[in-house]
């Protein structure tokens, strides 16, 4: 993820990233080669601040490492993106808020699903009201069991949970954006030695239906997808990343319509394959060259979609309806 954010960062417009702190020093300098990067590489944050300047710290550590980064970066003044999710508890997620409060710095939180195209357009038909009230939404993100991290760190539970924290936040995350804080959530889930690695989940929304499921414990080479549902009075709307033509409308009696999203309409292809990783990062560089707070996935929206998750486990692990929207 750090690899994905640097590309990024190298396309927008005047920003720069001036340094990278990996202690795998050779290996990261090696990569940076191969693409024809430029970019000093420190072992350690405390060197890399005592080389140069900067305002901005990415962090793309372990979750259990986003707390002690992102308080050193906020007592240095910087503003702070931090990888998804916030914490693994509240209370961390807690104190790396109140850190960017104090330090009257900006905190946002790589929630990429709030700014992917296919997302963004089921947000705007559902806030647009175009095909009627909204009678019932399914989620699902799967993909092959994880082995790609440094020293296996998604695969120990106290570090991660597992694929309901890393990998389902994501629609917990976008449902919480969509539509507001669940009233109750009511969860199942498998746990294995390195976490719940599978769960699957109802959210309370009144008369309106909302699932969704998260997995990684599908063979190493199944691959990814990522898919929704959404069901209209006078509409269906569907997305799946598998699909040739991804994102599908169809209304009344009409065949189904292959829909490009307004965020992707004529997007070149080196933007377009970095999906929401670049309209997050162009949204907050744009908000901090203005001087304006991050009003989408902040601190504050993170914490709660940690809270939810989080219930989600507890219902898994218990068995129980847990209340959330009193």
């Amino acid at each position: 993820m750090g690899a994905t954010h640097a590309a990024v960062y190298r396309l927008l417009p005047s920003v720069q990233v001036v340094a990278i702190v990996d202690p795998r020093l050779e290996e990261t300098r090696t990569a940076l080669a191969t693409k024809g990067w430029e970019i000093p590489v420190f072992s350690d944050y405390a060197s890399a601040a005592a080389a140069g300047d900067f305002s901005v710290v990415d962090i793309c550590l372990p979750t259990d490492l986003h707390l002690e980064m992102a308080l050193k970066a906020f007592s240095d003044g910087c503003h702070v993106f931090c990888e998804k999710p916030i914490a693994l508890t509240v209370g961390d997620a807690e104190k790396m808020v109140q850190a960017g409060v104090v330090a009257c710095r900006q905190l946002m939180i790589g929630h990429c699903i709030r700014f992917w195209p296919e997302y963004v357009e089921l947000k705007r038909v559902v806030d647009s009201g175009e095909h009627g009230r909204l009678l019932s939404l399914s989620m699902s993100r799967r993909t092959g069991r994880p082995g790609y991290t440094a020293g296996d760190w998604v695969n120990r539970p106290e570090r991660c949970l597992g694929a309901a924290l890393d990998l389902h936040i994501h629609d917990t995350d976008f449902l919480v954006f969509l539509l507001g804080l669940p009233e109750a959530v009511t969860s199942r889930g498998i746990q294995e030695t390195t976490g719940w690695n599978s769960i699957t989940s109802q959210y309370q929304y009144g008369q309106l239906q909302v699932t969704a499921e998260g997995a990684w414990n599908y063979p190493k080479n199944w691959g990814f997808q990522m898919r929704f549902s959404a069901v209209f009075e006078r509409a269906v709307l569907d997305f799946d990343s598998r699909a040739i033509s991804s994102l599908m409308l169809t209304v009344g009696d009409q065949p189904p319509m292959p829909v490009t999203s307004p965020l992707a309409a004529g997007v070149p292809a080196n933007i377009a394959g970095l999906g929401g990783y670049y309209h997050e990062l162009a949204y907050f560089t744009q908000r901090l060259k203005a001087g304006l707070p991050v009003d989408i996935s902040n601190g504050q929206q993170a914490t709660q979609s940690l809270r939810v998750v989080l219930a989600e486990i507890e219902s898994a692990r218990s068995g129980k309806i847990i209340i959330l929207n009193q």
